[in-house]
Protein backbone atom coordinates (compact mmCIF):
# COMPACT_ATOMS: atom_id res chain seq x y z
CA UNK A 1 0.00 0.00 0.00
CA UNK A 2 1.26 3.52 -0.80
CA UNK A 3 1.50 6.45 1.49
CA UNK A 4 -1.04 7.68 -0.76
CA UNK A 5 -3.52 5.38 -0.59
CA UNK A 6 -3.80 6.18 2.82
CA UNK A 7 -6.15 8.74 3.89
CA UNK A 8 -3.72 11.73 5.88
CA UNK A 9 -4.47 15.41 7.09
CA UNK A 10 -3.82 17.35 4.38
CA UNK A 11 -2.03 20.18 7.00
CA UNK A 12 -0.60 19.49 9.94
CA UNK A 13 -2.42 20.81 12.93
CA UNK A 14 -2.14 19.08 16.65
CA UNK A 15 -5.26 19.35 18.54
CA UNK A 16 -2.94 20.02 22.35
CA UNK A 17 -5.95 19.22 24.23
CA UNK A 18 -6.41 16.02 22.98
CA UNK A 19 -2.69 15.04 23.23
CA UNK A 20 -2.45 15.99 26.45
CA UNK A 21 -5.60 13.94 27.33
CA UNK A 22 -4.11 10.56 26.08
CA UNK A 23 -0.78 11.51 27.21
CA UNK A 24 -2.32 11.64 30.74
CA UNK A 25 -3.63 8.08 30.81
CA UNK A 26 -1.11 6.42 28.66
CA UNK A 27 0.47 3.43 30.14
CA UNK A 28 4.08 3.78 31.06
CA UNK A 29 6.68 1.74 28.54
CA UNK A 30 7.22 -1.36 30.36
CA UNK A 31 3.40 -2.05 30.47
CA UNK A 32 3.05 -1.22 26.55
CA UNK A 33 6.30 -3.81 26.37
CA UNK A 34 4.33 -6.39 28.14
CA UNK A 35 1.37 -5.82 26.05
CA UNK A 36 2.70 -6.52 23.06
CA UNK A 37 4.39 -9.35 24.17
CA UNK A 38 1.18 -11.25 25.38
CA UNK A 39 -0.24 -10.09 21.96
CA UNK A 40 2.82 -11.66 20.41
CA UNK A 41 1.63 -14.98 22.24
CA UNK A 42 -1.42 -14.99 20.03
CA UNK A 43 0.34 -14.30 16.81
CA UNK A 44 1.18 -18.05 16.81
CA UNK A 45 -1.72 -20.13 15.63
CA UNK A 46 -0.78 -23.66 17.64
CA UNK A 47 -1.37 -21.59 20.40
CA UNK A 48 -4.16 -19.99 19.16
CA UNK A 49 -5.70 -23.66 18.40
CA UNK A 50 -5.04 -24.57 21.95
CA UNK A 51 -6.26 -21.41 23.65
CA UNK A 52 -9.35 -22.62 21.25
CA UNK A 53 -9.79 -26.08 23.15
CA UNK A 54 -9.24 -25.00 26.53
CA UNK A 55 -11.85 -22.56 25.91
CA UNK A 56 -14.19 -25.63 25.44
CA UNK A 57 -12.77 -27.59 28.12
CA UNK A 58 -10.47 -28.59 30.82
CA UNK A 59 -7.87 -30.79 29.63
CA UNK A 60 -4.76 -32.61 29.97
CA UNK A 61 -1.74 -32.68 27.30
CA UNK A 62 -2.67 -36.08 25.61
CA UNK A 63 -6.01 -34.81 24.72
CA UNK A 64 -4.92 -31.61 23.38
CA UNK A 65 -2.32 -33.89 21.44
CA UNK A 66 -4.91 -35.82 20.03
CA UNK A 67 -7.38 -32.89 19.39
CA UNK A 68 -4.81 -31.52 17.16
CA UNK A 69 -2.98 -34.22 15.97
CA UNK A 70 0.16 -32.61 17.77
CA UNK A 71 2.98 -34.37 19.81
CA UNK A 72 2.61 -34.10 23.86
CA UNK A 73 6.11 -32.94 23.33
CA UNK A 74 4.89 -29.62 20.73
CA UNK A 75 2.03 -29.06 22.98
CA UNK A 76 3.93 -29.17 26.11
CA UNK A 77 6.09 -26.78 24.56
CA UNK A 78 3.75 -24.16 23.84
CA UNK A 79 1.74 -24.65 27.12
CA UNK A 80 5.43 -23.64 28.33
CA UNK A 81 4.50 -20.11 26.54
CA UNK A 82 1.32 -19.80 27.18
CA UNK A 83 1.68 -20.65 31.02
CA UNK A 84 4.46 -17.97 31.44
CA UNK A 85 2.42 -15.53 29.70
CA UNK A 86 -0.62 -16.38 32.68
CA UNK A 87 -3.03 -17.18 29.71
CA UNK A 88 -2.87 -21.02 31.29
CA UNK A 89 -2.86 -22.44 34.29
CA UNK A 90 -2.55 -26.20 35.39
CA UNK A 91 -3.33 -28.44 38.00
CA UNK A 92 -1.96 -32.14 38.52
CA UNK A 93 -4.85 -35.36 38.92
CA UNK A 94 -2.96 -38.62 39.72
CA UNK A 95 -0.08 -38.93 36.76
CA UNK A 96 -2.04 -36.31 34.52
CA UNK A 97 -1.52 -32.66 34.30
CA UNK A 98 -4.67 -30.69 33.52
CA UNK A 99 -4.93 -27.71 31.67
CA UNK A 100 -7.10 -24.45 31.23
CA UNK A 101 -7.96 -20.60 30.85
CA UNK A 102 -6.19 -18.96 33.42
CA UNK A 103 -8.69 -16.74 34.13
CA UNK A 104 -11.88 -15.23 32.12
CA UNK A 105 -10.17 -12.47 30.81
CA UNK A 106 -8.69 -14.78 28.31
CA UNK A 107 -11.90 -16.33 27.69
CA UNK A 108 -13.32 -12.86 26.76
CA UNK A 109 -9.79 -12.45 24.57
CA UNK A 110 -11.01 -15.55 22.76
CA UNK A 111 -14.33 -14.84 22.43
CA UNK A 112 -14.11 -11.09 21.01
CA UNK A 113 -11.81 -12.02 18.67
CA UNK A 114 -14.07 -14.60 17.19
CA UNK A 115 -16.81 -12.11 17.05
CA UNK A 116 -14.39 -9.79 15.27
CA UNK A 117 -13.43 -12.12 12.65
CA UNK A 118 -17.09 -13.15 12.00
CA UNK A 119 -18.19 -9.31 11.46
Amino acid sequence: MALNDVEHCEACQIHEDVVKAVTDHMPDEDQLYDLAEVFKVFGDSTRIKILYVLFEAELCVCDIAQLLNMTQSAISHQLRILKQNRLVKNRRDGKSVFYSLADSHVKTIISQGMEHIQE
